[in-house]
């Protein structure tokens, strides 16, 4: 209980992402995705030009800020398969900044994005390794779904979310 009642305390904030948070977006995946996998092509389209491979295909991204210091970010990336609307992807928070709750409010967050933008199934790729995050996407009301061809090595499971 005292992670909750730390978090009302921190002056807290979810923003859409401008360039001045590039940095950020891109150094806060990396933290996560060196420290367990290998950083691969996939990666680098998505973090090095979110602009153009995110926002300017109709997605967005969201970053959590702490006293004005970005901590956490999400995306979610438009996809054309027929099948599913959105990914939610590129989903980061800051070591120090874990076990706050932050995920769960950036995951929300991006999930009510989605719907305002008429979302009916929201797809996410993972790894069973990061048992957190997993927790959190079926605590978000996310399934575990097989047979969609992904572009990185490290996707060990893949989820998605049917909005109402």
């Amino acid at each position: 209980m005292n992670e909750h009642k730390e978090l009302d305390n921190l002056k807290f904030e979810i923003v859409d992402y401008t360039s001045a948070y590039q940095e950020a977006f891109k150094s806060l995946n990396e933290e996560w995705i060196s420290a367990h996998f290998t950083m691969e092509d996939s990666d680098y389209k998505a973090l090095d030009h979110p602009q153009s491979y995110i926002l300017d295909k109709g997605g967005c991204v969201l970053v959590a800020l702490y006293n004005g210091a970005p901590l956490g970010v999400c995306a979610l990336i438009k996809m054309n398969d027929g099948e599913y609307d959105f990914e939610l992807a590129k989903m980061a928070v800051a070591p120090e900044a874990q076990g706050k709750n932050i995920g769960f409010l950036l995951a929300s967050a991006i999930i009510e994005k989605a719907k305002s933008l008429h979302a009916s199934k929201i797809y996410l790729e993972s790894n069973t390794v990061l048992k957190p995050a997993i927790n959190l996407y079926y605590k978000l009301g996310f399934k575990k779904v097989v047979g969609k061809p992904t572009p990185y090595a490290r996707c060990n499971i893949q989820m998605e979310l049917v909005l109402q």
